[in-house]
């Protein structure tokens, strides 16, 4: 039985990521039903072999657990001072597990409780939950208003979720929600300031010269030598501890040959904005790690009439609109791409438009949409999940390297 599991971030009330909530699919109704342990026993063999430090980067992890994974130990996988477990009803209800989450928070770990109610089963464990969830997805409503304010008066962290707009993300902020998730998350910005000048130019002209066939390696070179940030940001990575090399790289040409054609793509579109804190640092992450996770499920779809380069640059772009703040078909407007890519970037019916939305979906914990496009694409569920670890694994080693070379 497949387990499926997606990292989404946590900001905090200063929009600075600081955890992810860990989302599984499986049969949740399965989950509650103490006779069917099968489920949950595959669930807590995949957590068990979870390397969490690597998926989750060194950030918290909020994660939901029913009944029977609490019975699991699952837990323990986890630091207590980086894991917030998260509690609904049927953990209220159930006596034997509800004495195991206070086990837990006596060893150090937070809980959370999800979906709170002005009734006795709530009000009688509040005084050991440490975060109050609300769900910020709906109109607003005296429940949302009344549980905010009984959070902050009773000393409790409040978190809101189903942060999906930015009118949802407001109101959150004015509940002063010390923790904020949902689709808006990703795309928020610490301080809106554009790039847009250093962006036309040189960026746009490296990601052009790049998308080529056949890329020139001196035109390559020429472009960042004419830009003091992109020359500082290659030197200072080539030279960091990630490449290890016995001699210091002083020249261009030869940085971006020990680098390669396959890393610069990655690389050249993080540096252009990792001078800047304006541009939040988990929406470039989101993008870097669409490319790696299209261009990896690719090679799988059958007939997909995208190359490797295009596949990984199908993901890339997909955040493009959101950086610059314009329409995703103005962004991509300057830039030669070609229309296959064009068409998946913009939403045309086709193979690519539903590799970049496979993607996002299970980015996003769409497990149903995920199901129905990977069925028609041909693509096994086992190989999505595989490639999305992979990436995230990968993703965050070279973000890693890339924030050393950027403060040393």
């Amino acid at each position: 039985m497949e387990v499926h599991i997606v990292r989404q971030p946590v900001l905090d009330k200063s929009q600075k990521l600081v955890a992810y909530e860990l989302v599984y699919f499986q049969d949740a109704s399965s989950l509650y039903n103490k006779r069917d342990a099968r489920v949950a026993t595959t669930i807590a063999t995949f957590f068990s072999e979870l390397n969490a430090e690597s998926l989750l980067g060194g950030k918290e992890c909020f994660l939901t657990f029913t009944p029977n994974l609490l019975m699991k130990n699952i837990p323990h996988v986890f630091d207590p001072k980086k894991l917030v477990i998260q509690i609904e009803e049927n953990i209220l209800v159930n006596p034997e597990a509800r004495d195991i989450v206070l086990q837990y928070r006596d060893r150090g770990y937070r809980i959370a409780i999800i979906g709170f109610e002005f009734n006795r089963t709530f009000m009688n464990i509040l005084p050991d939950i440490d975060i109050i969830k609300v769900d910020f997805s709906q109109k607003f409503d005296e429940t949302v208003d009344g549980v905010c304010k009984l959070a902050k008066s009773f000393g409790k962290k409040l978190a809101a979720y189903g942060v999906n707009s930015p009118e949802a993300r407001d109101l959150a902020l004015s509940y002063d929600c010390d923790y904020i998730q949902g689709e808006s998350v990703s795309a928020m910005v610490s301080t809106r300031v554009h790039k847009m000048d250093h962006l036309k130019s040189n960026f746009f002209r490296l990601v052009a010269e790049i998308s080529k066939e056949t890329p020139e390696f001196d035109e390559i070179a020429k472009i960042i030598s004419m830009d003091v940030t992109l020359s500082y940001s290659l030197l200072k990575l080539v030279n960091s501890a990630y490449f290890a090399l016995p001699n210091k790289v002083k020249d261009i040409k030869q940085a971006l040959t020990i680098l390669g054609m396959g890393q610069l793509k990655q690389w050249i579109y993080l540096l252009s904005f990792s001078d800047d804190g304006g541009v939040s640092d988990e929406l470039i992450k989101t993008s870097f790690l669409r490319a790696v996770f299209c261009q990896e499920v690719a090679q799988f779809i059958p007939g997909i009439p995208l190359t490797r380069p295009e596949a990984y640059l199908l993901g890339m772009f997909s955040t493009l609109g959101v950086l610059l703040e314009v329409p995703i078909e103005s962004a991509i407007a300057q830039i030669p791409l070609s229309d296959e890519l064009k068409g998946g970037l913009t939403g045309a019916p086709g193979l690519s438009s539903d590799l970049l939305n496979l993607c996002i979906s299970y980015e996003k914990g769409k497990w149903g949409k995920v199901s129905s496009l990977a069925d028609s694409l041909g693509l096994p569920q086992d190989i999505i999940k595989e490639k999305y670890l992979d990436s995230v694994e990968y993703v965050n080693d070279i973000w890693s390297e890339l924030t050393k070379s950027a403060i040393n």
